[in-house]
């Protein structure tokens, strides 16, 4: 999911990837492929036959985002077999080639070895250590790569895009709720724990921008993502009086965070941004601190949005996958596959489906707008795609955990910010 702490030897999984993928690149799966122009004269490549668009997807199924991973996928090809019912993309079936990582870098590089040379794009990557592992190879390859992942510092990579916010752009949408809405004045401290690696520090410098703009302070709590009790970070955030406290962590995190908060007498306001939360929580005896403590920012809605889109795409997945869990990665999978076959469309439009000329497409959206939230602008790769941001609260009898607070607006400061970096 979006752990990002770095793990060691990312120069060494890069270089690995090159020689696997020399050593593949002549696999005889790319014989189905195609690499030559169709009979219907659209350009062909990698991941492209003249029957079917392969499209790969580096997951999670068995380890720590497993349940992420299976929403995801589920939802991709619920797309992929709605799509298809439709008559495909450009007169060919959409097949999605999925390989588990176990959130395991050096079992991502292999297995992206092994898909590159017969898909033409990425819908799904979870994982910010393993789309680090991977950004040279992806480049190098013209791969549109779409991760589960939202650190500022995978912007800039034209064949790479962060769908919706940044870490950064959600803390400074937070710092903005809380002086709305909780009454946070100049001179008062906030807390702010975060993982180490992009995804904390990332957060970190949105949170620490925001506050000197409104004359908070920012009391930084750095913790691992193997770190689950959090009753030292909450005994230090009460000692130094902090009116409220951000979390940039993953739901486990979150949940230790609130729980022992309130036990501590520590109740005041938490924000989190969207990987800080998961609705397994409320089903945990923090839910009743979640409940009452705990504000989720987030560029999607929530899944148990009346948006009409939300709705019809909820009742198809329920329909499909009686008694799955409803998530909030159903709603970013189907939302990633839902962009990513307008940018095939758009391509095959313009007559080539190579892989160079996908990214070109999706580039070129401005206003790339699903219906499953605010629309994006994927034509600045140095920019988040959106800087728009809802604001969601914990319930246990919505779907997917989460109700909506306030709807999506414009994050204050975010241009201001950008510009400055």
């Amino acid at each position: 999911m979006n752990v990002t702490h770095r793990t060691p030897g990312l120069a060494l999984a890069s270089a690995l990837t090159a020689l696997l993928l020399a050593a593949t690149g002549c696999s005889s799966k790319a014989d189905d492929s195609g690499t030559s122009d169709g009979a219907d004269g659209v350009k062909g490549g990698p991941g492209v036959s003249a029957k079917t668009v392969r499209l790969g997807a580096l997951t999670d199924l068995t380890g720590p985002y497993a349940t992420l991973g299976k929403s995801i996928v589920q939802a991709q090809q619920m797309w992929a077999d709605q799509t298809n019912a439709d008559g495909g993309i450009c007169g060919r079936k959409v097949e999605i080639v999925v390989k588990d990582h176990g959130y395991d870098v050096q079992k991502a590089v292999t297995a992206y070895a092994d898909i590159a040379p017969d898909v033409v794009a990425l819908p799904q990557v979870i994982g910010s250590p393993v789309v680090a592992a991977l950004l040279d190879d992806v480049e190098r390859d013209h791969l549109l790569t779409f991760p589960q992942a939202w650190a500022a510092s995978l912007l800039g990579h034209p064949s790479v895009q962060v769908l919706g916010t940044t870490y950064d752009v959600d803390m400074i949408a937070a710092v903005d709720f809380l002086t709305r809405t909780k009454g946070l004045e100049k001179g008062d401290s906030i807390g702010h724990v975060y993982f180490e690696g992009d995804y904390g520090s990332n957060a970190l410098a949105g949170s620490t921008w925001a506050a000197r703009k409104t004359g908070l302070k920012v009391v930084g709590q750095k913790i691992k993502a193997t770190d689950t009790d959090l009753s030292a970070q909450v005994s230090a955030l009460r000692a130094a009086g902090v009116k409220a406290v951000l979390i940039s962590a993953g739901p486990a995190q979150t949940a230790s965070l609130v729980g022992v908060a309130a036990s501590k007498g520590l109740k005041v306001p938490v924000v989190s941004s969207a990987p800080g939360f998961a609705p397994q929580l409320m089903k945990t005896p923090a839910a009743p601190a979640l409940a009452g403590l705990l504000n989720v920012v987030s560029a999607a809605p929530a899944v148990s949005s009346d948006l009409p889109g939300v709705r019809r795409m909820v009742a198809a997945y329920q329909k499909k996958y009686p008694g799955a869990l409803v998530d909030s990665g159903v709603l970013s999978g189907y939302n990633a596959a839902e962009l990513l076959g307008a940018d095939l469309k758009k391509a095959c439009a313009a007559g080539s489906l190579a892989r160079e000329d996908v990214v070109k497409a999706h580039r070129s959206q401005k206003n790339a707008d699903t219906g499953l939230g605010t629309p994006q602008d994927f034509s600045d790769v140095t920019r988040p795609a959106s800087l728009k941001t809802y604001v969601l609260k914990p319930d246990a009898q919505a779907v997917g955990g989460l109700v909506q607070v306030e709807q999506a607006h414009d994050v204050p400061g975010a241009q201001e910010y950008l510009a400055s970096r």
